[in-house]
């Protein structure tokens, strides 16, 4: 089975900017994997700008995909 991971993230700098809050992203995103019958094994949200190297949970996410999680 292939496994997904959800992942949400909202800029830090400039509110008006933001289309979806996280809240609405998780969802949408929700929504869509019920609909395609996706195993979401975890949920990763994050308030920071992408113009920065540095985003923590995004890393994360990475280190997790690399192990193979």
């Amino acid at each position: 089975m292939i496994k997904y991971f959800i992942y949400c993230r909202k800029s830090s700098e400039d509110e008006e900017r933001q289309v979806l809050s996280i809240e609405a992203q998780l969802v949408e995103l929700r929504e869509f994997a019920k609909q395609n019958n996706l195993f979401i094994v975890q949920e990763y949200t994050e308030s920071k700008t992408a113009k920065e190297p540095g985003r923590e949970i995004f890393n994360q996410m990475l280190s997790e995909i690399e192990k193979g999680n």
